[in-house]
């Protein structure tokens, strides 16, 4: 027989409830989404790495409105990761709506109410809730959660199409520099050379810290122990425990490989063939199963070659990168700064946040351009990542790809990125827009920002 329910919920509700509608809000470091915050009918889903500042996402979204005149009354926030909410089943949430709308019985059905659902992944059966309140009730919602448990496609297959997904990765570079209280130039291709100078400080300070909120200010012990830790608990939570993992072994190889080889080409045949040789046993399949739930839980992105033939695509190895710069060299056995892969690596996450369609590009003759992506109206372009273009055979072989693959895509716009303009080659082919990486990532397009 189960064990009765502690007291009844009811309190413990309305206590967070009158906390939420009275407390101050939290300071943070405003963050920028390249896409439509919340949709008519749906249920926003805040979703993305562990630590990466989805809590306080909700936050910012509440400031906002709360800014623009909505009430603080109309902004309620519950996060049920609170162990006196242990063991809350859905339906006990209908009592937090009845003491909501008892203490404002004038906003149901009237005004539209702001509600934000932390860790709601922790009560079971909360997908069947959303949806009744989506459907009898004038409100806007909010949910976030571990991506343990509220994955993309868990969210598409639990709100049968009555979500619209969010993520939220580390800092970028602008949002790194406004936490750090450095002023982000009017133009960044048009620097004073003391601006330049800051500017080119604060982009390989970035490179090395990355962009996890909590580290950032930490000494290199302490940063590199706790984006360790951020690790460890997403191959627990969200992959082990998650997917009733059994093979730990196999999947701490996959995790120290891929995030030590940032930017890397990655071939599950070759990756099973390694371990095999050192008298570890897994399947190809469990590897690209493991790679997925990798995947799922943002600690790894990956990017395919562009191919028309699906068979190319999939022979072909994809490339691999971590969630965040700052996790390479923790990872990095080599002991230098690998100032390439990092810049890669940060340039390819600012093409996702941006939702834009990226691939990387193998040319008939063998030759690789980083990234081809595309975004709304047919746009093309082209992307080279070099830290350094200054030796004659670097800027040839980097050049080079750019020049055959534009055979491939003739309507590409062709790009180099450097580490700064002393990296920049020192012929520019007629054609190819050449600029350091942080100009190129602080010329953002349009956005909106909440």
């Amino acid at each position: 027989m189960n064990e009765p329910l502690p007291q009844p919920y009811h309190s413990r509700l309305a206590q967070k409830l009158a906390e939420s509608l009275s407390a101050p809000f939290p300071t943070y470091t405003p963050r920028r989404i390249h896409r439509r915050v919340g949709m008519p009918g749906k249920a926003t889903a805040v979703i993305g790495m562990r630590r990466a500042g989805k809590t306080t996402f909700l936050h910012q979204l509440r400031h906002e409105r709360l800014v623009r005149g909505t009430p603080q009354e109309w902004l309620p926030y519950i996060n049920f990761e609170d162990e006196r909410l242990a063991g809350l089943h859905a339906k006990e949430l209908g009592t937090l709506l009845e003491e909501y709308y008892r203490r404002f019985p004038a906003m149901r059905g009237r005004d539209t109410v702001t509600w934000c659902f932390d860790e709601i992944q922790l009560v079971p059966g909360w997908e069947r809730f959303i949806r009744r309140l989506l459907d009898t009730e004038k409100v806007e919602l909010f949910l976030s959660g571990s991506s343990a448990a509220l994955l993309s496609r868990e969210i598409a297959s639990a709100m049968r199409g009555r979500a619209w997904e969010v993520v939220i990765h580390p800092f970028s570079f602008d949002e790194y520099l406004r936490h750090h209280g450095v002023d982000l130039p009017a133009g960044a291709d048009f620097l004073s050379a003391p601006q330049r100078s800051k500017l080119e400080g604060a982009f390989m300070d970035y490179l090395e810290v990355g962009g996890f909120p909590e580290v950032q200010g930490y000494d290199v012990a302490t940063r590199h122990h706790v984006l360790r830790n951020y690790v460890d608990v997403a191959m627990m939570r969200d992959v082990i425990e998650r997917h009733a993992v059994s093979n730990v072994i196999g999947l701490r190889w996959l995790v120290r490989h891929l995030l030590g080889n940032a930017a890397g080409t990655f071939s599950a045949q070759k990756f099973y063939a390694a371990l095999k040789s050192q008298g570890l046993a897994i399947s190809k399949d469990t590897v690209h199963q493991l790679l997925g739930h990798l995947e799922d839980c943002f600690l790894i992105r990956t990017v395919w070659v562009d191919a028309a033939s699906e068979r190319r695509r999939m022979v072909n190895p994809r490339k691999a990168y971590p969630v965040d710069p700052g996790l390479i060299p923790v990872f990095d056995r080599t002991g230098r700064p690998n100032l390439g892969h990092a810049m890669e690596t940060v340039v390819f996450l600012e093409l996702e946040r941006r939702g834009l369609d990226v691939a990387y590009v193998r040319t008939p003759e063998d030759r690789e351009v980083d990234f081809v992506v595309r975004g709304g109206g047919g746009v093309e372009e082209l992307i080279q990542v070099t830290a350094d273009a200054t030796d004659r055979a670097t800027s040839e072989r980097e050049l080079s790809a750019l020049h055959e693959a534009a055979g491939l895509y003739p309507k590409a716009t062709r790009r180099l990125l450097t580490m700064s303009l002393d990296t920049m080659p020192a012929r520019i082919p007629p054609g190819v827009i050449a600029q350091p990486a942080y100009e190129w990532l602080l010329q953002l397009p349009a956005h909106k920002q909440f």
